[in-house]
C-alpha cells in the first residue's frame, strides 16, 4: 500500500480499529533488534486516553523486545496478507537471528515504514496501525501474559477506514483477518445495521 492511502486516525476513534476483533501483528524493537508476531487476542479497553490489551506468550521474542523498549505497534493485516500472518505467527524471530543472523523482516522481505512515536517497525500493506506505550503491570504480564498499553498514535488505510468507521465494500483483498485456529482465518463480512425495537 502506498503511503498516500495512510491517514491519521483521531485517538478518540482508535478503539474502532480493533473493536471488530481482527487478528493483529505485534511488532517491537529494542537496541537494534526487531521482531514481529501474530496475536489473535487483542482488544480495545478504553476511549480517552485509548488503551488496548494483547496477550503475548512468555516464549516470544517480540515480548522480550516490547518489555525492554516499553513500546510496540499493533499492525492490522488484511486478507491479502494471510500468508504473511501465518508465517510470522509460526516462526521464531529469535531462532532466525541466532541461526542466520537475519530477522523476519529480512527473511520474508517484509517492507516497513517508520511511525510517529515509537521505534517499532510498521508493516506496509496493513490496513491500520496503532503505536502503543506499555502500561507496566508486572503481575498481569507474569501471571496472565496480558499486556496493557496506551495508544499514542494511529493510522489507517483511507480506502477501508475513514470518518471513524470501516467500509470494506468492493475491497475484498483489504478485509481484516479473524483467526479461527490452525492457520485458518475468516475475513470480515458485510455490514448490518441494527435498529432499536419499539416497545
Amino acid at each position: 500500500m502506498s503511503a498516500s492511502h495512510r491517514r491519521p486516525v483521531p485517538l478518540s476513534k482508535a478503539y474502532r480499529l480493533l473493536n471488530h476483533g481482527p487478528t493483529v501483528l505485534v511488532s517491537a524493537a529494542h537496541d537494534g533488534q526487531r521482531n514481529i508476531m501474530a496475536a489473535a487476542w487483542a482488544m480495545p479497553l478504553d476511549f480517552e486516553p485509548p488503551k488496548i490489551a494483547v496477550v503475548l506468550d512468555k516464549s516470544t521474542w517480540t515480548r522480550q523486545l516490547l518489555e525492554a523498549s516499553g513500546t510496540f505497534v499493533l499492525n492490522v493485516p488484511c486478507a491479502a496478507q494471510a500468508d504473511i500472518v501465518q508465517t510470522v505467527g509460526s516462526t521464531s524471530g529469535l531462532e532466525l537471528s541466532q541461526d542466520q543472523g537475519r530477522d523476519k523482516f529480512e527473511t520474508y522481505d517484509l517492507q516497513t515504514f517508520t511511525g510517529e512515536s515509537v521505534e517499532a517497525p510498521m508493516l506496509e500493506g496493513c490496513v491500520a496501525w496503532l503505536e502503543c506505550r506499555l502500561l507496566p503491570e508486572p503481575n498481569n504480564h507474569q501471571q496472565y501474559d496480558l499486556f496493557l498499553a496506551e495508544v499514542i498514535a494511529a493510522q489507517a488505510d483511507e480506502r477501508v477506514f475513514s470518518e471513524g468507521r470501516w467500509h470494506f465494500e468492493g475491497q475484498d483483498a483489504l478485509r481484516t483477518l479473524h483467526h479461527v485456529a490452525g492457520g485458518h482465518f475468516l475475513t470480515i463480512g458485510e455490514p448490518v445495521d441494527g435498529k432499536s425495537l419499539q416497545p
